[in-house]
């Protein structure tokens, strides 16, 4: 009788399927998911259940009173889970997702080394067209047992989401990806950062120098003057993200970015004459 093993097609297939992963850099893989290499090696933030209930509920109140600090925080949170949450826990959570005291918007990107700074050059300007003003920033989105945080570009012309990049980190290279891929779509007269690390980054300035795009940069603590991707982040938060429980990386990618389909092609704005986002910015009746 023969020691020889059957080969069947199935078997076959896997062994193909095996070595052409070999063959495929993880740099590949990722492109062909659609997801950042950092994802490939993404591990789950440890953090104790009753420190991410907490995160959770402090994300979601921020989101409603967004001029809250550490202190207000606190007795709203004591209120809500029925026992004593100090102010000090309170801070040390809020500025683990990036939530500072007294600043009205998530202070992801806080920036503490010198850099250069751009006047900010949208005050009482009128958008008249696609493409004339993009913007940037950066959220955090709270997970089953972690967080992550997610980057977009934005025409504000048309409330347009032209680009979007999930990463488990605050690194630079997950904002230059969503540029890059925004730049592929088209080229904007104007683009507004906060003075955050990822948008006064070396590669960053120099990307947008060389389209000959003029750069435009918020006030400190003034999350207004980026106004229009600030209504997307609530918008973003109570229709996908607080309906969720993100069980991977993946799972939220995917479902992320079906709620940014979603938004560009059906979602109706009453500011834009009930029509939607991808209707406005490439002109359609």
């Amino acid at each position: 009788m023969s020691n020889q093993i059957s080969l069947t097609p199935r078997t076959i297939a896997d062994k193909h399927l095996n070595k052409l992963e070999k063959n495929i850099s993880i740099y590949r893989q990722c492109e062909l998911l659609g997801i950042s290499k950092s994802s490939a090696y993404y591990n789950l933030v440890p953090i104790s259940p009753e420190d991410l209930d907490l995160m959770k509920r402090i994300d979601k109140i921020h989101t409603d009173f967004p001029t809250y600090g550490t202190r207000t925080m606190a007795a709203q949170l004591t209120l809500d889970v029925k026992y004593l949450v100090g102010r000090k826990r309170t801070g040390r959570l809020m500025e683990s997702i990036g939530i500072e005291a007294i600043f009205p918007k998530p202070k992801l990107s806080l920036n503490t080394k010198l850099h250069p700074v751009f006047p900010y050059l949208l005050k009482d300007i009128p958008i008249l067209k696609s493409n004339q003003v993009w913007s940037a920033d950066i959220t955090y989105i709270r997970m089953k047992y972690g967080f992550l945080y997610l980057v977009v570009f934005m025409d504000w012309y048309a409330r347009y989401i032209l680009s979007w990049k999930l990463s488990d980190s605050l690194r630079t290279d997950f904002c230059l990806e969503a540029a890059d891929k925004a730049l592929q779509i088209n080229i904007p007269d104007i683009v507004n950062f906060d003075q955050g690390v990822q948008f006064t980054d070396e590669e960053m300035i120099a990307l947008w120098e060389s389209q000959n795009t003029k750069i435009s940069m918020d006030h400190k603590g003034r999350c207004f003057d980026n106004i229009f991707t600030e209504r997307f982040w609530r918008s973003l938060k109570y229709e996908e993200v607080y309906l969720r429980d993100y069980q991977t990386m993946q799972e939220a990618n995917q479902s992320i970015g079906e709620y940014i389909e979603k938004y560009n092609t059906r979602r109706l704005h009453q500011s834009l004459g009930y029509k939607t986002p991808v209707q406005i910015y490439r002109q359609i009746n």
